[in-house]
């Protein structure tokens, strides 16, 4: 499950932006000036940000400069069309993308989910590396290789897809729309029990007791993650 954030001093519109957000199973928090903003992604695991240009305190540009300090995460500003010069001020200085006042329900669900899916298939902004280590897993993605206590492991295309994707985010609870729409670049129109299928067989090849699986665990009601544990590094 993927965490959003919203921050807009109308109360109204935090309301109803949880509302489409949470339908579609983000966890939504809330903030209703930009410091409050700031703190919440400075405590919190957020994927993406929604943010209002035109706050009381610290208005929405100045709070993006202040998490763009520290984090990439995706941030989408609302304005209205009155504020266009702000918009371009907002794209100068990291804005992700934008949203104006009234708002449309299914554009913000899109804009949201493309954000995010781009921030997450670039590593969460990380520097690719070739070599990945969990455990007792070693997987070497510029020879498509991996392994489990030194021993080679043959795995279908998918399967390895889906084992890097847990690998480069570790401990993070991915839904199987979400593992769906990542591996196989399309929207999971109700394909999601195949996610189960390739995980399965995936833990069949990599854990010693498929049953009692060590590495792959199913979070109930949300979906799978790959427990970090013990990880080595080159």
């Amino acid at each position: 499950m993927y965490n959003v954030l919203v921050c807009d001093d109308e109360k109204d519109i935090v309301s109803a932006l949880k509302i489409y957000l949470t339908a579609h199973n983000y966890q939504v928090y809330e903030a209703y000036d930009g410091d409050k903003a700031v703190e919440i992604v400075n405590n919190h695991d957020i994927h993406c940000v929604l943010m209002d240009i035109m706050m009381p305190k610290v208005d929405g540009i100045s709070a993006m400069i202040k998490i763009r300090e520290t984090s990439n995460i995706p941030i989408i500003l609302i304005s209205a069309k009155s504020e266009d010069t702000d918009i371009i001020l907002g794209l100068d200085v990291g804005a992700d993308d934008y949203i104006t006042k009234p708002f449309n329900a299914v554009e913000v669900i899109a804009r949201v989910k493309s954000q995010i899916r781009r921030y997450m298939e670039l590593g969460q902004g990380k520097k690719e590396v070739d070599e990945l280590y969990i455990g007792n897993i070693a997987l070497n993605d510029k020879k498509k290789q991996v392994s489990v206590d030194g021993e080679g492991v043959k795995l279908t295309p998918k399967e390895y897809d889906i084992l890097k994707l847990f690998m480069n985010h570790p401990n993070h609870v991915f839904s199987p729309s979400e593992i769906y729409e990542s591996i196989w670049k399309e929207e999971a129109l109700g394909y999601e029990s195949s996610v189960a299928v390739h995980i399965r067989h995936l833990r069949e090849k990599i854990e010693i007791d498929p049953a009692h699986p060590r590495y792959i665990k199913v979070v109930w009601g949300q979906g799978y993650k790959i427990e970090k544990g013990e990880t080595h590094e080159k």
